[in-house]
């Protein structure tokens, strides 16, 4: 299972992202492994509509509405293992969208979360020690 956070999708639907192609291969390798967590979906559909246009925002949305994306809708157990995250690791201000991630994650024995943000992933300890993709894609 690979847990999805918002700028591997972003990059995952905008074709001018570095990490596109790198990120469209992984997905459509098994698209049934891929899993958003619900704090990733306002922060997603508001960079799309910024940053890609209304238009993938809007196909984003519908892909939603047909499950093309699975959604996990969570547990009150990830909002308390996020809040504990981000106070051990307090000086990456993690915040709330990258700590529902990690505590999913680690609740589902994730074997990889996607994401172009190494910087805070990267750092963080998690129970499984997920891959980080696309940077652990040579590992």
């Amino acid at each position: 299972m690979i847990i999805a956070d918002t700028g591997a999708i972003i990059a995952l639907v905008d074709a001018d992202d570095r990490h596109h192609q790198a990120l469209r291969k992984l997905y459509e390798e098994d698209p049934d492994q891929w899993l958003l967590p619900w704090a990733v979906l306002p922060e997603i559909d508001y960079l799309l509509a910024q940053h890609v246009g209304q238009r993938a925002a809007d196909e984003f949305l519908a892909d939603l509405a047909t499950r093309a994306f699975a959604v996990e809708w969570g547990e009150q157990a990830d909002l308390v293992r996020a809040t504990e995250l981000c106070t051990r690791y307090k000086s990456l201000r993690l915040g709330l969208v990258d700590g529902v991630v990690m505590a999913v994650a680690e609740r589902k024995h994730a074997s990889a979360i996607a994401t172009v943000d190494a910087r805070h992933f990267g750092a963080v300890v998690l129970r499984g020690r997920p891959k980080i993709l696309p940077r652990d894609l040579g590992a």
